[in-house]
């Protein structure tokens, strides 16, 4: 993961949820402590918004020897009444996006 950006007070428009799930589509298979580091939250934080992102079935992961592989349902659609219908590849695609372009990694193919 890229250098951590500096620390916010006050709002912001993307959710610690987003912010997660545009850590792990970056890369799949991202540990804990860089998602916490990279999106200034704690270990423990990240590990709820995991439980609660698996547990609507927006990720899911793989144990694979002592590394955990995640995996988005790019096709279910966001939560919120206002964006209906709206998948979340499509807010994804913006966030990974960005990132790339700030850290000038070539952005993952989203599936």
């Amino acid at each position: 993961m890229a250098a951590s950006p500096e620390s916010h007070i006050g709002w912001t428009f993307i959710t610690n949820h987003a912010r997660v799930l545009a850590a792990i589509a970056d890369n799949p298979n991202v540990r804990i402590r860089d998602i916490a580091a990279h999106c200034r939250l704690t270990e423990r934080a990240v590990s709820r918004i995991i439980a609660d992102l698996e547990q609507d079935g927006y990720l899911s992961h793989t144990r694979e020897g002592r590394t955990n592989t995640y995996r988005i349902e790019q096709g279910k659609v966001l939560r919120h009444p206002a964006e209906a219908g709206l998948p979340l590849a499509s807010l994804l695609s913006l966030l990974v996006q960005d990132e790339s372009e700030r850290t000038g990694r070539q952005q993952p193919v989203l599936h």
